[in-house]
């Protein structure tokens, strides 16, 4: 089957022609969920290169299951997000000893060097006040602000019930406020 063809198919179908053989379907799934992958695991790592081996490591672990797929159960780009999380927790587990501060900052391409230089302090900011959430905040936090995932896909990715989710976004939003407060002047919030 065509690429092009394939634009309007849902991933569920996707699976079913990759798991026979179509790697038209494959490369459809790829193009569709590898950029918002990548994007979750860089948010999660703050590591481009690395960001990319999850996102490469959730595709391949994708292509494993296909045969054994079941239409229905789960959504593709759920499934996905949930090996991501997973993938990234893994890593951020292991490199714990390793300083964020010496992981070089991606270059920003804002207008002024000032806006860029606040706009790297507010983001450091942030990443700082996530990293001293319980993992289970920060992740929760992350998909539903960052990502922009509704409460209900998030229940799935996490295996939690949506009440769940929303508890610990709101748990979570709150500590943010509160690690964040006595910044806000500094970070030039006010």
């Amino acid at each position: 089957m065509a690429f092009d063809a394939l634009q309007d198919v849902g991933d569920d179908a996707l699976m079913v022609l990759y798991s026979n053989g179509d790697l038209a379907a494959a490369r459809s799934l790829a193009f569709r969920h590898t950029p918002r992958l990548v994007a979750q695991a860089n948010r999660l790592l703050r590591d481009a290169a690395e960001a990319e081996d999850v996102a490469q490591e959730a595709m391949l672990r994708l292509w494993k299951i296909a045969p054994e797929w079941r239409q229905g159960e789960a959504k593709v780009s759920t499934w996905l997000y949930r090996v991501v999380a997973n993938l990234c927790t893994d890593r951020l587990r292991k490199r714990r000893g390793t300083q964020l501060d010496s992981i070089a900052e991606p270059e920003d391409d804002a207008p002024s060097v000032e806006a860029a230089m606040q706009s790297d302090d507010r983001t450091r900011a942030l990443y700082r006040a996530l990293d001293e959430l319980p993992e289970r905040q920060r992740i929760a936090v992350t998909l539903r602000h960052i990502d922009e995932l509704p409460n209900p896909e998030i229940a799935e990715v996490m295996g939690l019930s949506v009440e769940a989710v929303e508890s610990l976004t709101a748990r979570g939003k709150r500590n943010l406020a509160a690690i964040l407060s006595g910044r806000k002047q500094e970070l030039g919030l006010e």
